[in-house]
């Protein structure tokens, strides 16, 4: 009987300590999740381009490539938006291509074959909506047809690309002497409808010259763009429907000075 107490004990003994052993190693932990720190993301550089941009932006790289092929547009592509996002250069893409002595003659005024649209489309929109670069041409905002040879030392080479031999103007200490172009990660391209350059937070205005006569009067009708004549039915013969006197007639706001619309700070023009 002393001997089954005893191995009773012993047994209720083992059994808690199992259990204590048990519940040391399964108490869960609680778990501890590393604080989340919220990255904030550097603004862009915006910088207004329009279908007229987009069509001087594709002269260029037509022209100036030797009618090559979508790697050589991309290379000309890629020195007008340096020039462009450099501040030292016209704040607009065509403003940049028709600088005088900068381009080919006639690169405004010339006829691009029609079999060459769409590369050159491919190649613009790539540089315009994706923000693509050609990786080799780095900072250069130079170049000249490949194989020629000057007698300048601060002609820094880079590439060659579509006939055109690609050169950044460096220092004898190999510093830029232009500024520096913004990498294209910083850049966003806005578009603006119209031949204009507007700055984002003016409205793209419209107006137009020539009364607008109205299909069916409406004499709570208000003009938005420029006085509008009001039309009588043709039958029956009714007379005409005028506004109401003192209804509000809105006056479009003059679209601002092109010289005035500056994205970045003015610097003096480098010649090319």
């Amino acid at each position: 009987m002393r001997a089954e107490i005893s191995f009773g004990k012993s047994l209720i003994g083992i059994l808690c300590v199992g259990l204590a052993a048990a519940g040391c190693t399964t108490t869960p932990k609680p778990a501890t999740t590393p604080a989340k720190t919220k990255q904030a993301q550097a603004a862009k550089v915006t910088f207004n381009y329009t279908a007229k941009d987009r069509e001087c932006l594709k002269r260029a790289m037509y022209f100036e490539s030797q009618h090559s092929d979508e790697d050589g547009y991309l290379a000309v592509g890629t020195v007008v938006m340096n020039r462009l996002t450099s501040g030292a250069y016209p704040p607009s893409i065509c403003g940049v291509v028709a600088q005088e002595k900068q381009f080919a003659p006639g690169v405004m005024t010339r006829e691009v074959k029609p079999q060459a649209e769409p590369e050159l489309a491919t190649a613009a929109d790539a540089i315009l909506l994706k923000g693509a670069r050609h990786p080799a041409v780095k900072d250069a905002m130079f170049f000249h047809t490949d194989g020629l040879k000057f007698p300048y030392d601060n002609m820094h080479y880079v590439t060659v690309a579509g006939g055109n031999a690609f050169y950044e103007k460096r220092d004898s200490n190999g510093m830029l002497e232009t500024p520096p172009p913004l990498p294209s990660y910083e850049v966003a391209m806005n578009y603006v409808p119209g031949e204009s350059m507007l700055p984002p937070q003016f409205d793209a205005l419209i107006p137009s010259a020539v009364p607008v006569p109205l299909p069916a009067p409406d004499p709570m009708a208000t003009a938005s763009t420029a006085p509008m004549r009001i039309t009588a039915p043709v039958t029956p013969p009714e007379p005409s429907i005028a506004p109401e006197p003192g209804m509000p007639i809105a006056i479009p706001t003059p679209r601002p000075a092109y010289d005035s619309v500056m994205l970045r700070g003015e610097l003096p023009v480098n010649g090319g």
